[in-house]
């Protein structure tokens, strides 16, 4: 028997729901982490850029799910 036969296969640990809210208050707490850095002993400013970039992108993530979950667009599990 051939893998196609058989569909799709799952570990059980691939079904599990993931607390939403403690994924979006990690990645709110990893934005705070990475703006925290910003005061470092780096001399440049390249690492300033990278880090605000990347506490944008989080949030902008966070803030996405939010606003898509209350529109209806994602389910709430």
């Amino acid at each position: 028997m051939s893998a196609e036969e058989h569909g799709e296969v799952y570990a059980p640990d691939q079904l599990k729901p993931t607390n939403r809210r403690r994924a979006q208050r990690g990645a709110i707490i990893s934005a705070v982490v990475l703006l925290m850095f910003f005061w470092g002993n780096q001399e440049g400013n390249t690492e300033k850029v990278w880090l605000v970039a990347l506490a944008i992108g989080l949030v902008a993530v966070v803030f996405g799910d939010v606003v898509l979950r209350k529109a209806g667009l994602r389910p709430n599990d």
